[in-house]
C-alpha cells in the first residue's frame, strides 16, 4: 500500500526522530511511504487563532501536494483534526467551489497515525519491544475531534515488554493548547501543574502521546522539575525492536 507522510512542520523542524520512526514504522507493516516536498505548514495556527482567511493558502498547497495518494497519514492529532474539522469550512467560506471539491475528495483519505494503523492496516500488534515504564496521555485533539477513543492504548497494550500504567485524570488538557500557552501563559501553566503531578504519580519513565507539541510542553515541566521522567511520541515507542532496545 502506497502511502503519503504528512509530517507536520512542528515534527519536521523540531522533531525529526518521530518522522523516521513514523516511516520505519509503516515500511515494517508494509507501506510504501511517499513524502511530497512541496508539503509545509498546515494553517493550524492561523486556523485556531482566528484568522482562518490566511490559512487558505496552506489549505491549497495541502491538496496541491497530497491531492494524487489514496492514504495520507500523519503522526499528529491536531494537524490531522485541522484538516478534518476547518478544510471543508474554510473552502466553503472561501466562495472557491473547484478547492471546496478538491478539499472534500481529499479530507476522507487523511488519517491520524494510531487509526491508520489500526483501522486501515487492521493492525494492534506491530512488533514492537519497549522495556519501560510508560503512561499514555490523550491530547486533546485526537481525543475529541479525532476520536481516537483507545486505538493508541490497544497499540501499546501489545508491545512486548512494556510497563503500562494508566494516567490520572488522563483526559484533562495539559494547558497546551498552541497559542493558548502564550496568551494565557498563567492558567495554562496551573493546568500543566495539574498534569505533571498525575504523570509523577504513576512513576513512569516515559509520558507518550500522539502530539509532539503537547509531549513539548509536558517535557519542558518535567525537566524542570527533574522528575526522571520523559516525553516520547508514540510512534517512537511503536517502531522500537528488540534488537534496538
Amino acid at each position: 500500500m502506497e502511502v503519503a507522510l504528512f509530517i507536520t512542520c512542528v515534527n519536521d523542524t523540531l522533531f525529526p526522530q518521530t518522522g523516521r520512526a513514523t516511516v520505519e514504522l509503516l515500511e515494517r507493516l508494509g507501506c510504501e511511504v511517499r513524502f511530497p516536498l512541496e508539503q509545509t505548514c498546515c494553517g493550524q495556527i492561523h486556523g485556531n487563532s482566528g484568522y482562518g482567511h490566511q490559512a487558505l493558502p496552506l489549505v491549497r498547497r495541502f491538496v496541491k501536494a497530497f491531492g494524487e495518494y489514496e492514504h495520507v497519514v500523519c503522526p499528529s492529532g491536531s494537524c490531522a483534526a485541522m484538516v478534518h474539522e476547518q478544510y471543508e469550512r474554510l473552502a466553503r467560506e472561501s466562495g472557491d467551489m473547484g478547492l471546496l471539491r478538491e478539499v472534500e475528495a481529499l479530507v476522507p483519505r487523511v488519517h491520524e497515525l494510531s487509526l491508520f494503523i489500526t483501522d486501515v492496516l487492521g493492525v494492534e500488534d506491530v512488533g514492537a519491544y519497549y522495556p519501560h515504564r510508560v503512561t499514555y496521555h490523550p491530547t486533546c485533539h485526537a481525543l475529541r475531534i479525532e476520536q481516537v477513543g483507545d486505538a493508541p492504548l490497544r497499540l501499546l497494550r501489545a508491545v512486548r515488554g512494556i510497563d503500562l500504567v494508566e494516567l490520572p485524570q488522563a483526559t484533562t488538557c495539559c494547558g497546551f493548547g498552541g497559542t493558548f500557552a502564550v496568551k494565557n501563559a498563567e492558567t495554562s501553566a496551573a493546568m500543566l501543574s495539574d498534569k505533571l503531578a498525575a504523570v509523577q504519580q504513576t512513576g513512569a519513565e516515559v509520558c507518550t502521546a500522539l502530539d509532539n507539541s503537547c509531549l513539548m510542553h509536558i517535557g519542558g515541566g518535567l525537566s524542570r522539575l527533574q522528575a526522571g521522567a520523559r516525553p516520547v511520541h508514540l510512534v517512537e515507542i511503536l517502531s522500537a525492536t528488540e534488537d534496538r532496545a
